[in-house]
This record gives structure tokens, sequence and C-alpha cells, in this order.
């Protein structure tokens, strides 16, 4: 027996119970994988083998001391825009299609999902599957491949989760629940509330008038809770809260930011905020230019906006600029482009490092590395060895410039300006330690040092939340089948 999580909608916290789940369940020795048939996110993870797949996944997986393998998220949709996606098929690069071509594909691409989903049972005994959205999307029933048709296939019990935040937790549940197929509605195990803020005593009378116009356990009121699990997609990016710290960083909020969860333990340790192209860079002690998906249309965007003058005013200052991925590639003095991402051209850049970019053919590089800063500059000098993950295309020609990491990156003459592939940069502590040190002492501060454990992820805390307002004795038994199959 499985385990299906649907959600009442988009950014309800499917995946984050997924991952709670999978942690419980390993504490008690069952074994399990998680599972996303169809994932749409710019936020994603190399595995060891170089598969591409949704980050949400791999932490699951690593939730329940797995190792994050393609099928898991045997389908990937990364947006690039124009109402086009880049299709990544069992970890590797498929093609591009607009979202009417993508539904043509929709038994194929079932077929594929099913296979993986079977591959894992197979391995691992039971599944924990997430949905994707909302579950009731009555005009995607005939392709939905995440949810309805996928339910139909495996005929696994599923727990419905609904936020109570966002109001309207009883219209959510039960509207649901009365649109879904005939054929999936007996599957119905349970409800799960997330998201409470404030006493869970106050909900004892909407807990029994769920239960009774649901005709559905529920299963547990789980509150609001801190924890460091990496965000899904960009739906997180609204949530964020600057933390009142003294050392600002700016994170340049390009038009598809990708990766954004490369600076989730910075900002336990430093004011960041994702600033828009319009807004001031003044303010700011240090910039970083993130991944994105389209390196050049988001380049147009940035030479077009008052960012592009606010970063070059902030290098003149000394303020120190890093990129990342396709914010590296932005730093370059340009890039050329045979036709992959745009039209064939050469496009300007920002002309902070003396390197040129190339986009010369359908190829991305996934990889997970190990790298050795270069003691170049005063804040690589201080960086011990780091580890991360590539996933780009293009290739940068850094023969005119001083190399940040050995064999990789750039950094300017000067080492204030750093440009590099790895994703997972800052989240490793000795980069934010050098980083943050030399921040502090421009300011005549002195920053304490944080602990290497520091970006290991709470699993174990978000576990011991969700087990204290949930009923994991009963959830246990429909996973294990000792609990009757509601079908």
């Amino acid at each position: 027996m499985s385990l299906m999580v649907l959600g009442t909608a988009s950014h309800v916290g499917k995946s984050t119970l997924v991952a709670a789940i999978c942690r419980i369940l390993y504490r008690q020795g069952i074994s399990c994988a998680p599972f996303k048939s169809q994932n749409m996110s710019l936020n994603s993870y190399v595995t060891q083998e170089g598969s591409e797949i949704g980050i949400a996944q791999a932490m699951q997986a690593m939730s329940a001391g797995l190792v994050p393998d393609a099928r898991m998220n045997p389908i990937l949709l990364k947006p690039k825009g124009d109402q086009k996606s880049q299709i990544i098929l069992m970890g590797k690069p498929y093609r591009d299609t607009a979202a009417r071509e993508y539904y043509q594909e929709t038994d194929e691409l079932l077929s594929v999902a099913l296979s993986a989903a079977g591959n894992l049972r197979e391995q691992y005994g039971h599944l924990i599957i997430e949905g994707a959205g909302g579950a009731a999307e009555l005009n995607l029933y005939d392709r939905d491949i995440a949810n309805i048709r996928l339910a139909q296939n495996l005929r696994v019990p599923i727990i419905l989760v609904a936020d109570i935040e966002r109001g309207g937790v009883f219209a959510q549940a039960y509207g649901t629940i009365m649109l879904l197929p005939p054929d999936v509605r007996p599957l119905l195990a349970g409800l799960v509330v997330n998201k409470f803020r404030g006493d869970p005593d106050l909900f004892t009378e909407g807990i029994a008038i769920l239960e009774d116009i649901c005709n559905l356990p529920v299963l547990g009121v789980i509150p609001y809770t801190d924890f460091s699990i990496p965000s899904e997609d960009s739906l997180s990016l609204g949530d964020k809260i600057s933390r009142d710290l003294p050392i600002q960083i700016a994170i340049i909020k390009i038009p598809h930011i990708s990766n954004f969860t490369d600076f989730e333990l910075l900002e336990r340790y430093a004011r960041v905020r994702y600033t828009n192209l319009s807004e001031s860079l003044l303010p700011y002690d240090a910039i970083i230019i993130p991944g994105t998906k389209n390196t050049i249309s988001d380049m147009q965007a940035l030479l077009t906006s008052r960012a592009y003058k606010e970063i070059l005013a902030a290098n003149a200052r000394g303020v120190p600029v890093i990129g990342i991925c396709g914010g590296y590639q932005m730093l370059c003095r340009e890039i050329f482009d045979s036709g992959v991402e745009e039209k064939e051209g050469r496009y300007k850049g920002l002309g902070l490092l003396s390197c040129t970019t190339k986009f010369t053919g359908y190829h991305k590089t996934t990889v997970q590395v190990t790298r050795t800063p270069q003691k170049h500059g005063p804040i690589l000098s201080t960086m011990n060895e780091v580890t991360g993950y590539e996933i780009h295309m293009g290739t940068t020609d850094t023969t005119q410039v001083h190399p940040a990491f050995a064999g990789e990156g750039a950094v300017s003459n000067d080492g204030l300006v750093i440009g590099t592939y790895m994703h997972g940069l800052f989240l490793n502590p000795t980069a934010i330690n050098a980083l943050l040190t030399y921040l502090a002492e421009k300011k005549g501060m002195t920053f304490n040092q944080i602990p290497d454990d520091a970006g290991t992820y709470g699993f174990e805390h978000l576990a011991d939340h969700v087990t204290a307002h949930l009923d994991i004795p009963y959830l246990t038994r429909i996973i294990t089948g000792e609990e009757k199959n509601p079908a």
C-alpha cells in the first residue's frame, strides 16, 4: 500500500507534509520513497547520476533516508516564458514545448510516470505521492497526470490537505471532495488542516463540522512552525520576510529567477531582500544575481532597468557583486547565442567580468561538484572547500580572468566580483562565514561564525512537529495496508 497527498490548491503544504511523512516512516523503520509524477518548478536539484529533478522531491528523498533519483520526479516542467516550458523527462532535457503541444503527449507521459512509480514501489515497498496544485481542476481531468489520472491508475488511499490561513477551509475541503470524479472520491481516507495560527483548541467545532459535511476523519490540524526545508517554487517568494539584521544583501529578482533556494541558509544570518529591477540598491552591503531559466531575456530586462546602473554604481563603491549560474553569465562582457535561447547573435552583458559565454547547442550540464576556492580577494581567500551542483546550458571562456574556484568560475582583480556555475554555494556555512565576515568588518562589526552543521535540513524538527499534531498511528496503518483501503 502507499499514500497520495492531494491539495485543495497550490501552496497548501503538500510538499512539506510529504517530507514529514517520509521522515516519520523512516524513524519507524518503514521503507518508503517520495514520488511526484509531474512538477512545475524552476527550483531543481541534480542527483548523483546527473539527473535533474524538482528540489522538493530531492528533499523528500533525503527525509526518507534515500539518495534522490530521477524516478521520484519523472516529469519536470521548467517555465521559460511565452507559454513555453522545457520538459525534463526522467532527469534529462527532452524538449521545449508549448502547453497545447505538451497536452497532446499526456498518455505517453503518464505511461512514463506509472513505470517510474512501479519501479520505485517494487524497490521500496511504499510510495508517498505528492499531487500538484489543486486536485479539483475540472477542465484538466482528462490530462491531469499529477492528480486525477494518476489516482485512477494507482488506486491508493488519499489524504486531502486544506490551507486554513487562506480562509474558506470548509469550502476548500467540501468543494474539492464533491468535485472529484466518482471513481476517485472513495479513495479519500482523511483530511488535514494545515497552516493554523493561534490556539488549535479553538477549532474543535470546526473539526466536527468538517468531519460531518465531508464524511471523513480530520487527521490533524497542523500549526505554523519555522523549519529549514527548501522552498519548492516561486510561490514561496511572497512568503519571505527579511530578518532585522545589520548586514543587508540584495538578491535581484530577475523575471525568470530559479533556484532561489540557494540563499535560504543565508537568509537566516543576513537581512536578505529579493529586490525588483526598479528598486534602489544603495542600502545594500552586497548584491547577488541569481540563476535564471532565461539568461538572455533576463539580462536584457536587467540592462534596460534601473538595477543595471545601480549594480554598476555599487561595484564602483566597492560593494561585492556575486553571480550564480545565469547570474554569472550576465556578469560577462557578452553572450553569444547560436539560436539556443534566443535568435542567433551576440548580446551585451554587464561587463563586470572579462569573459564570454556561448550557447552553441541544446546541451545541459547537470553534475554535483566539490570546489576549492582560489585564494584571490578578501572573500574567497577565507573560504574553505564547498559543495554544490551545476545545472546550466552554455560554457564560459575564462582564459582572461582569475578562476574563482579550481577549474571553474571567475573573479575580478579586486576579488569583489565573483561568478560561478555552482548552485548551493551559500548553503555551505564556510561561504556564508567568508562573505559575512568581510561585510561585517567593512561596517566595523564582528560576525559570529556559524557552525559547520548550520546547513543541515530540519527533517527531525519537521517530523516532531507533524507527529505532535497528526494521527500518525492511523496514517501508518493506511500506508502499510493494515487499515482497510477505502477503495
